[in-house]
């Protein structure tokens, strides 16, 4: 199922706007996701990608647009409401709690998303898809960089989210770890719809079915993956900043609070 399928949208933004003093980091940026639909932002450092997830989780508010979730004007909820709609979200720095330990955290997350009985059983389930089963009872903070970012991701999807936000899921993972991401999202239920950030071209290629690539805070373009990532447009935009990647289109590599609420790019 593709983000031009005509289901009827999950998310729907138009025109957003995004303003920090004379830069502009959003300019009238539209984009429709309709229900499954696996959509990849990519862009150069600076392009706006992760202030558009600021706005679609609730943490920053946009100067000018609009964003609908499943119909609902969300443009002025805040984040916590915006989760309880079902918005769940990853982050660049993984937004885990050090102090408790690795299951602890998801059970966290888990709260407000599950009935009291199924919260631990469903926090060791979300551990052992993302391959932290065995880990349940270190302490957050003695997981490395790409694990905490993998438990990030747990704590996402212990929520049941029907919209996941990931911010750069790959950075700081083995090619192990990767292999593990790739499996668990490529396994995501058909409820949810899935909005990626990455610089790492092999998960975009992998994950998504259709790419908007962001250039100065505006759309370059949307297109089916193969030809978003090989478009002239796109290639000129990463002058300087890629290499091509080998069967792969151009390599873009460049570079909170909980992931169940929403916390610059």
């Amino acid at each position: 199922m593709t983000d031009r399928d005509p289901s009827p949208p999950v998310l729907v933004l138009d025109g957003l706007t995004r303003r920090y003093g004379s830069v502009t980091a959003l300019d009238g940026v539209g984009l429709r996701l309709p229900a499954r639909a696996r959509h990849a932002v990519i862009g150069p450092n600076g392009a706006g990608k992760t202030t558009l997830l600021h706005l679609i989780a609730g943490t920053e508010r946009p100067d000018r647009g609009t964003i609908v979730l499943g119909g609902r004007d969300l443009t002025r909820t805040g984040p916590a409401r915006r989760a309880r709609y079902g918005i769940a979200r990853s982050f660049q720095q993984p937004a885990v709690i050090g102090e408790l330990t690795v299951l602890d955290n998801i059970v966290l997350a888990a709260w407000s998303h599950h009935p009291r009985r199924d919260r631990v059983p469903a926090a060791r389930e979300q551990l052992a898809a993302v391959g932290l089963g065995d880990m349940a009872h270190r302490l957050a903070s003695e997981l490395s960089h790409g694990r905490r970012g993998l438990l990030d991701l747990a704590a996402a999807l212990v929520c049941r989210p029907r919209l996941l936000l990931l911010d750069e899921p790959a950075a700081g993972l083995t090619d192990r770890d990767i292999g593990r991401l790739l499996d668990v999202l490529g396994q995501l239920s058909g409820d949810v719809a899935m909005l990626l950030v990455e610089h790492h071209t092999g998960v975009v290629t992998h994950l998504a079915d259709t790419v908007t690539v962001l250039k100065d805070g505006k759309a370059l373009l949307t297109a089916p993956t193969d030809v978003a990532l090989n478009h002239p447009d796109v290639r000129e935009a990463y002058l300087g900043t890629a290499t091509d990647h080998p069967g792969r289109g151009v390599d873009h590599r460049g570079k909170g609070s909980g992931p169940c609420s929403a916390s610059a790019g």
